[in-house]
């Protein structure tokens, strides 16, 4: 009698269920829609989730890395340097406000590294929101310098990447918009410069050495303006939130930089240091390839990059 009456409280059980799902299920229109959006909006939510704590997924549109990477080739990237919540929205790459976690782990002198540009040398702010791809050729503290093309970090000669392209070919110009503009660097001779490390110490001896730094402070957020040498500042030349100096202590560490294709790159000899703040991570393999241009230098239309995929980068490791 006493297993009856458990079988009989299942099936009452079961039969309550069901109809709580029949009551619950909709049944207009507007609710079938209303469903589906929810659906929709939380595995967007999900997918952002997980592209910006553990993976993303990026497409290389310049030549600055060839050949480790390709204009064309699409990248899973490993978030281990910035995990955070979704920074902006995807398709429209609206940016959006967000929270970073701590990094599993640091950059590292050689590796290919993925960071949020900060702007060209003269801006306070990007004119949009872009994920760049370089490799870090230096660290903070360290003392790069480039001599004839060579790449030398505290002394030490830093050879190429196995599949870089060396700056060697005499009709590239050596003329380059350099930071920090005071320096007037090329791309072939650039230093020696220290990249910055938090806790160093800028000083500003000349108005040069202040320019050369305004914007970078005011990443750092910070309103800075040149005051000249007069009586009232007391030799004091600069002033910074208010505040008259002639010196400037860094807040966070640095990273320089650069790209394999070392002739062809917009890089950090031209727009400056990247903070540890904007490198989110790594990549790991290409999951898809296709020719971008023609041989003309024209985007191709959608049908022509899908037939011109290349087919033996599907699966290449980056390194």
């Amino acid at each position: 009698m006493e297993e009856k009456n458990i079988f009989d409280k299942i099936k009452e059980y079961r039969k309550k269920r069901k109809e709580k799902a029949a009551k619950n299920k909709p049944q207009t229109f507007n609710e079938i829609a209303l469903a589906w959006i929810k659906t929709f909006g939380v595995a967007l939510a999900s997918v952002m989730l997980l592209h910006n704590l553990l993976f993303a997924s990026m497409i290389v549109p310049t030549g600055s890395m060839e050949n480790t990477v390709l204009t064309g080739d699409f990248l899973i990237v490993n978030r281990k340097f910035g995990p955070s919540t979704p920074q902006m929205i995807p398709i429209v790459e609206i940016p959006l406000p967000h929270i970073m976690f701590p990094s599993i782990s640091e950059p590292k002198r050689g590796d290919v590294i993925v960071f949020v540009y900060q702007g060209d040398r003269d801006m306070l702010k990007p004119q949009e929101f872009q994920y760049y791809l370089k490799r870090c050729v230096a660290e903070p503290g360290d003392t790069l310098q480039i001599i004839e093309s060579k790449l030398y970090v505290n002394g030490k000669h830093q050879p190429l990447a196995t599949e870089g392209i060396e700056l060697n070919r005499e009709d590239i110009s050596d003329v380059f918009r350099t930071f920090p503009k005071s320096k007037k660097y090329t791309n072939r001779n650039y230093g020696p410069i220290r990249i910055p490390q938090k806790g160093d110490t800028i000083y500003f001896h000349t108005r040069d050495d202040f320019e050369d730094f305004r914007v970078f402070i005011e990443r750092e957020g910070y309103k800075a303006n040149w005051l000249g040498e007069n009586e009232l500042t007391l030799g004091k030349r600069v002033l910074i939130d208010n505040k008259a100096t002639n010196f400037y202590i860094v807040e966070q560490d640095y990273y320089f930089g650069m790209g394999d294709n070392r002739g062809n790159s917009s890089d950090s000899r031209e727009w400056g240091f990247i903070p540890r703040k904007a490198i989110l991570g790594s990549p790991m393999f290409c999951w898809l390839s296709w020719e971008m241009y023609d041989e003309y230098g024209q985007e191709r239309s959608i049908i022509g990059k899908f037939a011109n995929i290349r087919w033996n980068r599907i699966g290449r490791l980056i390194d």
